[in-house]
């Protein structure tokens, strides 16, 4: 119980940090939105309708440290404010629209890309120096070290423009109906297959390197050379025994790509057009849609943090040493 008030303490406390800095970032900057959306526009208010429109979307002439206490009030009671590139829209509402396509494009994906890259350096390792250990090193470091828009852009033109297998962008047919149904459902999966394929391929590489590394560190340990000394199966040493240890700084890795899920995939989305939360951040970053813009990050951060907790948790069922540490 002292471990985990320690660590909820810490996470709170970096929590508000993150705040602090995402409510003093766009104040730095000069003017607001609304007299720039209105500038580029070319349009003319009176003094009092400006006002008007500022208090409409929380921008209050108020002390800094009044208006930080009431920011900090709006994020803990989930009042983010109004969208002000659809307007009345709330933030709450259009980021919520959006954390749906985000969780099944992210989510699956890393979730996927994590026990499949996992197992591939799993297998490497404990098969190191051989034909497959050198073809799932070669394939894992390239895929790694390829950036996501060449990937995209790679997909989207061979299996969207070439060959015309998978839709060029859109979650799902937009002369569709959403509703539970069949029709609805496989053109989801049909939209979701090209962007979901581009990040698992750059996700897998990266786990699987990692994997592998950590478990050719423990394979010379004394307790693994004493399992087999004992005659112990392979797979129970291989499993059990070395990649059980080594698990730990995957799951570190894990961590914050489960944090970034919340943040989306910003190039991927932007390529394909995919409705999730990193699209909807680059729609906000060129509108200077600022409530927008803080309510994303300030997602990003929580989630970054609760995967982070739930990772100091899990070190501790997987290692039983860490309980008295």
């Amino acid at each position: 119980m002292t471990f985990l008030l320690r660590r909820l303490a810490f996470y709170l406390a970096a929590f508000i940090a993150a705040a602090t800095v995402n409510f003093f970032l766009p104040r730095l900057m000069p003017g607001d939105p609304i007299q720039i959306m209105f500038a580029s526009a070319g349009s003319e208010l009176s003094l009092e309708n400006l006002n008007a429109l500022k208090l409409t979307f929380g921008f209050i002439d108020a002390p800094i440290g009044e208006q930080y206490l009431r920011y900090l009030q709006s994020v803990f009671t989930g009042d983010l404010g109004r969208s002000i590139k659809y307007f009345p829209l709330p933030v709450t509402e259009l980021l919520g629209r959006a954390l749906v396509w985000t969780l099944g494009l992210v989510g699956i994906a890393t979730l996927f890309s994590f026990c499949l890259g996992t197992f591939l350096g799993i297998m490497a390792a404990w098969r190191r120096g051989t034909v497959f250990d050198s073809i799932v090193s070669l394939t894992a470091i390239f895929s790694s070290s390829v950036p996501a828009v060449v990937v995209s852009l790679i997909m989207l033109f061979l299996f969207g423009y070439t060959l015309g297998w998978f839709p060029n962008g859109y979650a799902a047919d937009p002369l569709l109906d959403p509703g539970f149904n069949w029709t609805y459902i496989s053109s989801v999966i049909h939209h979701g297959t090209l962007p979901m394929l581009t990040m698992v391929i750059v996700l897998t590489g990266g786990f699987a390197v990692t994997m592998r590394n950590n478990m050719i560190n423990l394979l010379g340990e004394d307790y693994i050379v004493m399992g087999r000394a004992k005659g112990l199966a392979d797979n129970r040493v291989m499993l059990w025994y070395a990649a059980r240890n080594a698990l730990l700084p995957t799951v570190s890795s894990l961590a914050i790509a489960l944090g970034t899920v919340l943040g989306g995939s910003l190039v991927t989305e932007v390529v394909f057009n995919y409705p999730g939360l990193g699209n909807t951040l680059y729609q906000a970053i060129i509108a200077r849609d600022y409530p927008v813009i803080q309510g994303q990050l300030l997602i990003m951060t929580a989630a970054m943090l609760i995967a982070n907790f739930a990772v100091d948790l899990s070190y501790v069922l997987l290692d039983p040493r860490l309980k008295k540490a």
